[in-house]
């Protein structure tokens, strides 16, 4: 089953450049998203974290 893989993707024209659009794409996001975590205020966390916990927003049915 594998040889059928590997035989069927080394006939592909080009497509040696989708790992490495893959990996770019997944270390962009990771890169976006430390450096959100880093710059986010200390506030809006604060407040996002407690969201579950507060009761005075939830109606009963």
């Amino acid at each position: 089953m594998l040889k059928f893989v590997k035989n069927h993707m080394e006939s592909i024209t080009g497509i040696e450049i989708y790992p490495l659009i893959s990996l770019l794409i997944f270390f962009i996001f990771f890169v976006v998203l430390f450096y959100w975590v880093i710059t986010a205020k200390k506030e809006y966390i604060k407040t996002v974290s407690n969201l579950p916990l507060d009761n005075q927003n939830d109606q009963l049915l």
